[in-house]
Order: structure tokens, then C-alpha cells, then sequence
């Protein structure tokens, strides 16, 4: 057993080492996997508690999967997590992966204040904040313990460089240590350099409403970055996930196989602003390029131009003419028509409806001021597609203010790839998929790099049957915006609907990583459990969703009805059928689950009435065809001859298949 300190009566004082532990994934294992997660902490443990023991430290307590020790001496601190990660080396070389131990150590050295058994103070504070900064498997240290220890280790130690740590008022160095088992960086991989992570660029405002500010600016150094054809440039829903992190530049260049990070911060006083910016070799932690801007905020759209010059140059990338054009471009002469739309963009992101309606008033408040603006517009269109999706406006009212205003903002700039893009979206939906087609062309053609476009042209692309097409796009998709848990998802769908489960089960549990409450991918998960006949695991994946719908709307009980017939649940089916048909008489056709009752009616032994609903399904384009045909559910169905009548009449000339 480690040593634990005998608590005291009274708070004291004094100088200590501070080590702090954590495993790395195991809250994502705990969603996935619950009972390893259990053992592994535990095996965790009885590793880590003699080696602590050995080197003289004292537990003070663990926090689920975290340890806090103390030290009274940096030097044995170091030894002791030098010890603990050559240990769970050798421990995970001879394990099978899913069985594997990593934690990430960080040990500070200063004053602590002893409460009974427990210690608190700045040195726990940073330690604490040090830890998530190391590798899986890493250790670092602050500049204290270096100064206590460099000389005395055999192994090699790193200058990370100052790190601003959250809620401590000063930066503090922070120091790598290098392994004996590591190589030191002579044949380590190195990332490419053209791939370019711009992290969420820190607000140092003093008003913290200005965050706005700093997003803004991060997304159109992103849009402008992302127009450079040499450069591969991460999705924004990547990126934001780490925005507060503590996180090296490192391990996110790892993460995201990023070789190049942007990273800055936004500070705005009255009408003045101060940007930093500075590019870094993820491999080599090399500064690239630096420079403070000290300008007026009417000159952001010229800082953001000479930082997308400044790092194309760095990257040793050539501005072709229509990029450098692109990048140059000037969006409004008025600024505070700008800022709205940067206030309209910053709610939108928050994607509930709530922001999405803020938004859109924000958006015409910018086009108010400047009628020839067409940024909001764009953002206008994108706002009505989400409340759409997300099932806060009718299909008929909110495609049609979408698409209304996604053509007006290429009246006025055609080189929006957002806009082609949205507007592609409703053409798909609408089955005008020659023109949708053309849209995604010109989206593509104009920012190679925009994932949003890959991951909807994907949909279009499986929508009309060209499903290899479609995982080509998502795949190109998922490279743009790896932590996306949306695309994820949807790639979950993509896969189940091609019979590939166990590659759709692998997207679902990234997605789950990243959220273990993403609702599409806990809903997708039941499709595949349904697939491969594991029909407990269906229904208890259901239940866990279902909270998430309170009280449920017909369109849930379509599918929860057509859930129970599958698995059996007859009578249950029916009570529900009888009830979603009584409430889809006063509903418009577009807002009728016609998929789920006629998949309902299949799997009651009532084909007629199937086909009747798939055939309302078809007029309502809430579906199409060959969706239907390559949903594994209905392969009873498609078989007829009656589908092949259906599809002749339901598609006429739009017949739309190239693979």
C-alpha cells in the first residue's frame, strides 16, 4: 500500500511535490464499456500504489481515475513517474489493446496548505493543470521541478515554453520528459506541415461579451485559409472542441494529424483591437511565424488577409490568382453591418432554437445596414436548414425562406461556397438533383476544403444511389472535420444502409467518444442492432434515447412503432400505428413519418398497405427510392416487382444513378 499522511487538527504549511494522474479515455471507455473500465482502474492501481510506495510518496486520495500524491522531494516525484510509465509500458506490451493502461502524469513543486488528510494550494492547482498537457504516457513537469531535477535524470527533457494555465493568473514553463524507452525526435513521424489546425483564438477582452469577436475571426481565418489549394485546412466543429483546453500543441497536432497549428488572441478596447497570431511545427514545436496586430477594427479584414499571406508563405504554398483575390476580398465597407453578422454567426453555432431565431435577426440586422452583405444571407439560409433538420420548422416554410435567401446571397457574391452548398442541400431535397449537383460542383470547386459540402454532397450522393460515391465524399468529410461527432453519425447510417455493421458500430463510437448523449448516433445504433438481429440490444439502446424526445411527437412514435414490429412486439406496434394514423390526418404529407408506418405495415405482414406509404413517403420527398432500396429493412419490399412500378412512376425522368 502507498503511504497516506495522518490528517491534522490544524491547517499547515509547507513546501511539497505535487503529482497528478488521470487515464487517458477512461470516461469515453466508461460509456462504452463499463465493467473493463472497472477492472482496468483497479489493475491501475495495484500497479501504481507499490511504485508510489517505493519512491516515498503519500496518496492523498484518488478522484475516480486520477491520483494525487505528494513528495518531499521533486527529484523522488520524478523518479517515482518515471517508474509508474516504464511500468505500464512493459504492462501494455504484453496486453491485449482493449486492455492497455496510458495515463498522463504532471508534477509542480511548491507550497501547499495540509487540511486534515487533504492538501490544497496553488501546487495542486497547477500539477492539476500540468497533467493534461503531457502525452498519453507522458510525463511533464514545471519550471521548478526542472530546475530541481535536470541534472540529476537520465533521461532528456523538453522545453514545451510558457503555457497560460486555466484559473492560474500567471504563465507557467512547462517541460517534457523524454522517456529512456522514447525515441528523442531523430525518427519520430513528422506531420505535414500543410495541414492546418487554427485554433479558437483566445478572448482577452476585457468584456467577455466580446467572445464573439474571437470566434468570428478564427472561422474566417479558417474560410480564408481553406481557399488556398495547398493547404488542408481542419473543419471549425473540430476545432472547437478545443477551445479552453489545456492541451499541447503536440498532442493536438497528433490528434488531428496536423503538422502546422495557428493559434492567437483577440483583444478589443473601444474601437481598437490587438491580435496576436503565430504558426507552429506540431512535430518540432518551432515557431513558423509570429506578429502582433495593433489596429482599428475597421482594419480586421486586412489583419485576417496578411495573416492567410503570412502563413501560405511560411508553408512555402503558392497564391494562385483567384485565391489570392479570395483572400483579399473585402466582404462590407461597413463594420458594424460586420459585426452583427460575426454576433449572427457566433449564436448560430450554438445550433439550438432559441440561438438560431436570435441569429437570423442579427443577420438582418447586418443586411439592414448594408444591403449588399452577402455573408448574412448565406447565414440566413443556414440558420432556416438546421431548424429544419433539428425539427423546429416545417420542410415547406423553411427550405423555401433557406433557399430564397441562399440565391440571393450568390446574386450578390457568387464565390460563396457556403451558399452553393446550402443551396445544393434543398435541391436534393426538393429531387433536383441535376441542379443540386451543379451547386456541390461549384461549392467544391471554390473551397476544396469545406467539410460541410463533403459531408452533404455524401447524403445527396447516397440519397440517388451512388453509395461508393457517397463514402468517397464522407471519407474526404470525416479527413476535413475528424471530430465532428454529426459526421460520424452519419456515417454510422452511410455504413449500416451499405451492410457494412461493424464499420457503421466503429463511427457510432467515435461520435459517442466525442458525446456520450449525441442523439443521432444513439438512434443509428438501434438500426444496426435491429440489422444483425440483436434485438435486446436494440430495444435497451432505445430506451435510452427515447428520454431525449419528451413528450414524444408522432414522428417518434412512427418509429418506435416500427421498432416494436420488428422485434415482435406486435400488439405494442399496433397501438402506436393506430395512433400516428389518426394524428397524420391533420398533418401536412412533408410532415408525416411515411417511412416508419410503411416499414410498420411490412413488418405486420401488410405489404399493401407498406406501399401505400412508401408511396406517400416518395410524393412528400421525405425519402427516395433508392434509399429504400438499399435499407436493409425493407429488402422484403424491393424484391416485388411492384417497387421497380413504383420507382418508374414515383422518378420519371429524373432517374439519376452513375454508378
Amino acid at each position: 500500500m502507498s503511504r497516506v499522511r495522518e490528517a491534522g487538527s490544524k491547517d499547515r504549511r509547507r513546501l511539497a511535490a505535487v503529482m497528478f494522474t488521470d487515464i487517458v479515455g477512461y470516461s469515453a471507455l466508461t460509456q462504452k464499456n463499463e465493467r473493463l473500465a472497472l477492472e482496468l482502474l483497479e489493475e491501475h492501481r495495484k500497479l501504481v500504489r507499490p511504485i508510489v510506495t517505493r519512491h516515498n510518496g503519500y496518496e492523498i486520495k484518488t478522484m475516480g481515475d486520477a491520483f494525487l500524491i505528494e513528495f518531499e522531494s521533486a527529484l523522488e516525484a520524478t523518479q517515482c513517474a518515471i517508474d509508474v510509465q516504464k511500468t505500464l509500458h512493459d504492462h501494455n506490451q504484453q496486453s491485449l489493446p482493449e486492455r492497455r493502461i496510458q495515463i498522463r502524469i504532471g508534477i509542480h513543486a511548491g507550497d501547499v496548505i495540509q487540511r486534515r488528510s487533504d492538501i490544497l494550494g496553488d501546487a495542486v492547482n497547477i500539477a492539476s493543470r500540468i497533467e493534461p498537457l503531457a502525452e498519453a504516457g507522458g510525463i511533464c513537469v514545471s519550471e521548478q521541478v526542472y530546475d530541481q531535477v535536470r541534472n540529476k535524470l537520465d533521461c532528456q527533457m523538453e522545453d514545451l515554453g510558457p503555457h497560460q494555465l486555466k484559473n492560474i493568473d500567471y504563465p507557467i514553463n512547462v517541460y517534457r520528459i523524454l522517456s529512456l524507452w522514447e525515441d528523442s525526435g531523430v525518427t519520430q513521424i513528422r506531420l505535414d506541415r500543410r495541414r492546418v489546425a487554427v485554433l479558437p483564438f483566445l478572448n482577452i477582452s476585457p468584456d467577455p461579451n466580446d467572445a464573439y469577436l474571437a470566434d468570428g475571426l478564427t472561422e474566417e481565418l479558417m474560410v480564408r485559409l481553406s481557399s488556398i489549394s495547398g493547404l488542408k485546412v481542419i473543419a471549425r466543429t473540430s476545432m472547437m472542441r478545443y477551445k479552453g483546453a489545456s492541451k499541447s500543441v503536440r498532442d493536438i497536432g497528433k490528434e488531428l494529424e496536423s503538422g502546422s497549428i495557428l493559434e492567437g488572441s483577440v483583444r478589443k478596447l473601444a474601437n481598437k483591437l490587438r491580435i496576436t497570431a503565430q504558426l507552429i511545427d506540431a512535430t518540432t514545436q518551432e515557431h513558423l511565424w509570429a506578429q502582433n496586430y495593433d489596429r482599428n477594427l475597421e482594419d480586421v479584414f486586412a489583419i485576417q488577409t496578411e495573416v492567410a499571406e503570412n502563413v501560405s508563405h511560411a508553408l512555402e504554398t503558392q497564391l494562385l490568382g483567384e485565391e489570392r483575390e479570395r483572400i483579399e476580398k473585402k466582404p462590407t465597407g461597413d463594420i458594424s453591418a460586420y459585426t452583427f453578422y460575426l454576433k449572427g454567426r457566433y449564436l448560430w453555432n450554438e445550433r439550438n432554437k432559441e440561438s438560431l431565431e436570435k441569429s437570423i435577426k442579427y443577420f438582418e440586422e447586418a443586411i439592414r445596414r448594408d444591403p449588399g452583405f452577402a455573408l448574412p444571407y448565406a447565414g440566413i439560409a443556414d440558420s432556416y436548414i438546421v431548424l429544419v433538420n433539428h425539427g423546429h420548422l416545417s420542410r415547406s416554410v423553411g427550405f423555401l425562406r433557406a433557399k430564397e435567401a441562399a440565391k440571393k446571397a450568390l446574386e450578390l457574391d457568387e464565390t460563396l461556397a457556403e451558399a452553393h452548398t446550402s443551396l445544393a442541400n434543398i435541391l436534393s431535397c426538393e429531387w433536383d438533383w441535376p441542379r443540386a449537383e451543379e451547386e456541390f460542383d461549384s461549392a467544391l470547386r471554390i473551397n476544396p476544403n469545406y467539410a460541410t459540402a463533403h459531408h452533404w454532397y455524401s447524403i445527396h450522393l447516397e440519397s440517388v444511389g451512388q453509395m461508393e460515391n457517397g463514402i468517397r465524399e464522407l471519407k474526404i468529410a470525416e479527413e476535413l472535420d475528424p471530430l465532428s461527432a454529426m459526421i460520424h453519425a452519419y456515417a454510422g447510417q452511410l455504413y449500416f444502409r451499405a451492410r457494412q455493421y461493424e464499420a457503421a458500430m466503429e463511427e457510432l463510437d467515435k461520435a459517442l467518444e466525442l458525446d456520450p448523449n449525441f442523439v443521432p448516433a444513439l438512434g443509428n445504433r438501434v438500426d444496426v442492432y435491429l440489422a444483425k438481429s440483436m434485438f435486446k440490444e436494440a430495444l435497451g439502446e432505445m430506451e435510452r434515447v427515447l428520454p431525449f424526445f419528451q413528450p414524444f411527437s408522432t414522428d417518434v412514435k412512427a418509429e418506435v412503432a416500427s421498432v416494436y414490429a420488428i422485434v415482435g412486439r406486435t400488439e405494442e406496434a399496433k397501438r402506436l400505428l393506430r395512433e400516428c394514423e389518426e394524428t397524420s390526418a391533420h398533418q401536412l404529407p412533408e410532415d408525416v413519418n411515411a417511412k416508419a408506418l410503411a416499414l410498420t405495415y411490412l413488418k405486420l405482414g401488410d405489404k399493401n398497405r407498406a406501399f401505400e406509404w412508401l408511396e406517400k413517403a416518395f410524393e412528400a420527398h421525405t425519402i427516395t427510392p433508392f434509399t429504400v432500396k438499399q435499407s436493409p429493412y425493407f429488402d422484403e419490399i424491393t424484391s416485388d416487382p411492384r417497387f421497380d412500378e413504383l420507382m418508374k412512376k414515383t422518378l420519371g425522368s429524373r432517374a439519376f444513378n452513375r454508378e
